[in-house]
């Protein structure tokens, strides 16, 4: 009898223990996750790194970058090279310019397509004398892949109208990243939107935007804004390109930092992050978007 007593106060002591223990990890734990819910709100960027080559560099840590909110330095609390799904728009151009080059952006756009996952999302604006969403947002390429093929060279270029559009579209996107993909061969001559105006959408936008550029789009400034890049190259080179975007988007980091600014003025703030590359590593090319707009009061 005194023995079983004796297991008995054991066993009362061993869930006591287990009890507190728990008791004690739930309250240091819960308070921390309900402090980081509300309080920390996180600046995100999206950064691509390549190599002398353009080859996308994929196994850096976070002590590697830097990043710099109007040259002041941030500290990194967010640390990601996952691939996220995307909400990703094709603007492609039709103009009478683009006859003889149709075929062959065609199947570049397909070639970028084909390298996407079935959780992004696209949509598909065409441009020749105005722009028009020729498909709405689907996860389906082939009825992208119809809808293109449907599609004849005619008319002027409204380039910044079809670019302004691209972006309006991309903010209804359900995914959090977003990019637009450009394929033109010539000059914007037949917009109702200002190149000021294209520009300061750019501004306000968290969109990269990648150019292909079979002539002279001279768009290229806007792009590099947002962290993409313009690529001038003739038909042969388009399918090539097209998967080292789709490549490069798929292998990004994502850094997220707590300004250090915490005024809610509405102004722009400019970014800028440096990365060191590891021993035995050449120099490494970096792009990120330029800046972003801080909350209103």
């Amino acid at each position: 009898m005194i023995k079983s007593h004796r297991l008995m106060d054991r066993h009362r002591t061993i869930f006591i223990f287990i009890f507190a223990l728990v008791f004690l990890l739930v309250r240091d734990v819960y308070p921390a996750q309900k402090s980081l819910k509300v309080d920390v709100e996180l600046v995100m960027v999206n950064v691509a790194v390549t190599d002398s080559d353009n080859r996308p560099v994929t196994d850096l840590k976070a002590e590697n970058f830097q990043i710099f909110e109007d040259k002041v330095e941030q500290q990194i609390r967010y640390f990601s090279m996952e691939a996220a799904p995307m909400t990703l728009g094709i603007v492609f151009d039709i103009s009478h310019s683009m006859q003889k080059k149709l075929d062959f952006a065609k199947d570049a756009a397909m070639k970028f397509l084909e390298k996407g996952t079935p959780d992004d999302e696209y949509f598909l604006v065409e441009f020749s004398t105005r722009a028009k969403l020729a498909e709405g947002f689907t996860s389906d390429i082939r009825r992208l892949r119809d809808r293109l093929s449907l599609t004849p060279a005619q008319g002027a270029t409204a380039l910044y109208d079809a670019v302004y559009l691209g972006i309006s579209k991309l903010k209804s996107g359900q995914h959090p990243k977003k990019a637009l993909l450009l394929i033109t061969d010539g000059e914007d001559n037949h917009s109702r939107y200002s190149r000021g105006d294209l520009r300061e959408i750019v501004r306000e936008s968290d969109a990269q935007i990648y150019v292909i550029d079979l002539g002279r789009a001279l768009i290229g400034d806007l792009a590099e804004m947002t962290g993409g890049h313009l690529y001038r190259v003739t038909v042969n080179d388009l399918e090539e390109t097209c998967e080292k975007i789709a490549l490069e988007l798929k292998n990004q980091y994502v850094i997220g930092y707590e300004s250090t600014n915490r005024d809610k003025d509405g102004k722009f703030r400019k970014l800028r992050v440096k990365v060191t590359p590891p021993p035995g590593m050449t120099r490494l090319n970096v792009r990120a978007r330029n800046g972003y707009f801080a909350a209103h009061p």
